[in-house]
């Protein structure tokens, strides 16, 4: 008998088809990203007992009370690399495994972030919209380029490595500020986020979202990037400002901010949708066509391991 999994996020029929071949699937996607959490909840309620897997990800999460209600649940895991709202200690504290899909996207949302960073100092969104409108470049000041510029990126996992090594390709110099050095890393370290934001030109984000970064990027960090300064975020809302950031686009303190990620997503930024040097994208980073085949392909090795009593290839929190 195949293991019964119930599934919280969006996934496309074909790689449902995929994923039934070895489970028992019970699909229901939360409506708006943990904020309406009906359509899980009635598939708890109904058949929570006999539950053994669930399929979500770092921003729908898995409360302590839906794993709770969940006795004979085992495996937990997070299609993409964040699980910022999956509550990982209750689950071990009741011997459940939690894995993610780290390292399956990395490359498109890095692509992402450069492809933020150049709209954003090259103002490509307002010589697009322009250029509909009769603009011609005779009209326009100069614009700054990102080549042979610092570049500063907070989080120097996986992801701020990939997006180091495109920035290197621009002939960049790099700063990186994480909770501690890394030998591998390419680039100098800072040990506070406001250093490394005084040091740079533009900075990326690609820090884990949670409690302990929670608006990491405030009016102090906002201040020490400057006037000149663009600030990309690709990794989680909660870890800038809304409000600080509006105020800097407001006062000329930073030059642009450009956002695949916001707090209370997916609403809109409020703040921000006024700004024309704020530049918006749906949380599509991680989002490709190679990248969701590779997510879903992760979750079937670390699944299907797990299952066969085999250690699982992605595990959240191993040592």
């Amino acid at each position: 008998m195949k293991p019964l999994l119930l599934v919280l996020i969006p996934v496309a029929e074909a790689h449902r088809a995929r994923i039934a071949e070895h489970f028992e699937v019970l699909y229901a996607p939360n409506a708006r990203m943990g904020a309406d959490r009906s359509c899980g909840a009635e598939q708890i309620a109904a058949r929570g007992e006999q539950i053994r897997a669930v399929l979500t990800n770092g921003s729908v999460g898995l409360l302590a009370a839906e794993i709770d209600a969940m006795p004979r649940l085992e495996l937990v895991c997070a299609l993409g690399v964040g699980y910022e709202n999956i509550a990982v200690e209750h689950a071990r504290s009741r011997g459940i495994a939690v894995a993610n899909g780290a390292g399956t996207n990395d490359d498109c949302v890095a692509d992402h972030a450069m492809m933020l960073l150049m709209a954003a100092v090259r103002r490509l969104p307002f010589l697009n919209d322009g250029v509909r409108h009769g603009l011609w470049r005779d009209e326009l000041p100069s614009l700054p380029s990102i080549s042979f510029r610092r570049l500063g990126i907070l989080g120097m996992g996986a992801i701020g490595g990939k997006i180091a090594h495109r920035a290197r390709a621009f002939h960049m110099e790099i700063g990186y500020h994480n909770r501690r050095p890394r030998d591998e890393a390419d680039g100098r370290y800072f040990a506070d986020v406001q250093g490394l934001a005084r040091w740079c030109d533009f900075l990326v984000v690609a820090a884990p979202g949670g409690s302990q970064t929670r608006h990491l990027v405030n009016e102090a960090v906002l201040d020490a990037l400057g006037p000149q300064g663009v600030l990309v975020n690709i990794a989680r809302g909660s870890l800038v400002d809304t409000e600080a950031l509006a105020r800097a686009l407001r006062e000329g303190r930073i030059q642009a901010a450009a956002l695949d990620v916001y707090e209370n997503e997916p609403a809109p930024p409020q703040a921000l949708l006024s700004f024309p040097n704020a530049l918006l994208t749906p949380h599509v980073g991680g989002m490709s066509p190679q990248a969701t085949a590779a997510s879903v392909q992760r979750f079937l090795d670390n699944a299907l391991r797990h299952f066969a009593g085999q250690p699982m290839v992605s595990p959240v929190g191993a040592s």
